[in-house]
């Protein structure tokens, strides 16, 4: 059995360990030709800067005039602008993963999870990958209206679409835009399989259409549990739902009949991973049925992001943890090799993947669970004629 399961095909707690958690003061915020935001502008965001995108030919940063008019600022505000998609269906051949294709109803993301690996897209947007991902936000507001006419194209063949792999798609945003559940009821009307990653119990609102597809073996949920440390996830992940709301999720979503799984998203090296037992045993007493981790990535600007993050969050620690994350990834921070990204390298990430796979088996939380795909019915479009057949 391999070490690590991929986000839909899971399978994965040593005492817990109290993290404390500080607050930087105005004057230990990032500098500001680094693109630092102070603590009050920030406060509730992930990222400790702002800094321009990797494209940009010129980086920008807030600079004080003399006269500390940088802590009169306001705090920052999400912003979200609405934007029409004309293909919401996105295509991967990536080898490590489990899926073919995936939907993502929002660029950016307002949980502001420090590690999260979307945050580069920004850059190609012109944003940064810091601040900016969390408080300019995209939504596709007609993206069940695109997804009704990719299903409808010929000769498209089904099979199961991801959702919230790249940014959440129960982020806050969607309380106001409604956009995953409209795309649900297309899934739904289409008997088409879907699996969903996140971090919100907002997924609860929509256990009337979960509940239907779950009976007909349509739909698989999965809530990403990356502490059970209530100060250290609202470091980390600081609009995302608590730690216990996400697995009074999973418990909910397990007694209506919804499979459910727990995805440890990231494993910290020596910041969480002593709990990745505890977490499984929360989880299967919440009666998920699968489990799966991911050891922290952290590619291009990420790698930056989360060494201020734990400079500001967790100074006692950083060295440690760094180190331990290049004892995974070769002697780097990161490495993207195919096969290799996801689980790392070495003798302290065999014994991760190891920890995980025997108390996944003595769990039973290593049991995936297919979804169906010979139920879907392509839509009929306005306009549209009808099949004989």
């Amino acid at each position: 059995m391999p070490h690590v399961l991929d986000l839909f095909q899971p399978r994965t707690y040593i005492a817990g360990m109290s993290v404390a958690i500080r607050k930087p003061t105005r004057e230990e915020s990032l500098p500001h030709e680094l693109g630092g935001i102070a603590y009050g502008r920030r406060h509730g965001r992930g990222a400790q800067s702002n800094r321009s995108g990797r494209f940009e030919p010129r980086t920008y940063g807030p600079v004080d005039d003399g006269w500390e008019s940088l802590g009169d600022l306001d705090a920052l505000q999400t912003e979200v602008q609405e934007v029409p998609a004309r293909r919401v269906i996105t295509k991967n051949e990536s080898p490590d993963i489990g899926f073919d294709r995936s939907i993502n109803p929002d660029r950016g993301c307002e949980h502001g999870c420090v590690y999260c690996f979307a945050r580069p897209t920004h850059a190609f947007l012109g944003m940064s990958p810091g601040i900016d991902f969390e408080t300019k936000l995209f939504a596709k507001t007609n993206a069940a209206q695109a997804l009704e006419r990719e299903l409808a194209a010929p000769g498209y063949e089904p099979r199961m679409i991801a959702i919230g792999s790249n940014t959440d798609p129960y982020q806050p945003v969607e309380r106001r835009y409604r956009i995953m559940r409209h795309v649900l009821e297309v899934l739904s009307e289409t008997n088409h399989p879907v699996g969903i990653v996140t971090k919100s119990a907002l997924v609860l609102r929509d256990l009337d259409i979960l509940q239907s597809m779950a009976e007909r073996g349509l739909v698989k949920v999965a809530l990403s549990v990356t502490t059970l440390d209530r100060k250290l996830a609202r470091a980390m992940e600081p609009r995302a739902s608590t730690p216990d709301k996400r697995l009074e999720a999973v418990e909910a979503l397990a007694d209506a009949g919804v499979p459910t799984s727990v995805m440890i998203a990231p494993v910290v090296p020596g910041l969480t991973d002593a709990e990745i037992e505890r977490i499984l045993e929360r989880a299967s007493a919440a009666g998920a049925c699968e489990a799966g981790y991911i050891l922290l990535r952290l590619p291009l600007e990420i790698g930056d992001l989360f060494v201020e993050w734990l400079g500001a969050n967790c100074p006692d620690r950083a060295d440690r943890v760094l180190s331990l994350m290049r004892q995974t990834r070769g002697g780097k921070l990161y490495d993207a090799q195919w096969q290799g990204r996801m689980e790392g390298d070495g003798p302290y990430a065999w014994m991760i993947g190891r920890r995980f796979q025997m108390a996944a088996e003595r769990l039973g939380l290593d049991k995936p669970q297919k979804l169906r795909t010979d139920l879907f019915t392509p839509p009929t479009l306005p306009g549209q004629q009808l099949s004989l057949l």
